[in-house]
């Protein structure tokens, strides 16, 4: 099963089962007088998830599959308060 790292700030901040759920997990970290486009375009914050093969390939510190980068639009896609938020 897939499991998904998630990365604020170049710290590891969380993990995730799937896309969606990661996607959903920074909603929590962005900072509230900041938009998505500011946020990603911001080097210190740099949202990333690492999508790895599995739980144990991540505990074995196995090599990543994928290091996804979320733009700002898939990003306030998962906004609480929808697309505009």
């Amino acid at each position: 099963m897939t499991f998904y790292e998630l990365i604020w700030q170049g710290e590891g901040c969380g993990d995730a089962a799937d896309l969606e759920e990661a996607l959903a997990f920074f909603q929590e970290l962005k900072p509230k007088t900041m938009d998505w486009p500011e946020v990603c375009a911001d080097p210190q914050y740099s949202p990333t998830i690492r999508r790895y093969r599995s739980f144990d390939a991540f505990l074995d510190n196995e090599d990543e599959v994928e290091t996804i980068h979320p733009t700002a639009e898939l990003l306030q896609r998962f906004a609480p308060d929808g697309p505009e938020a």
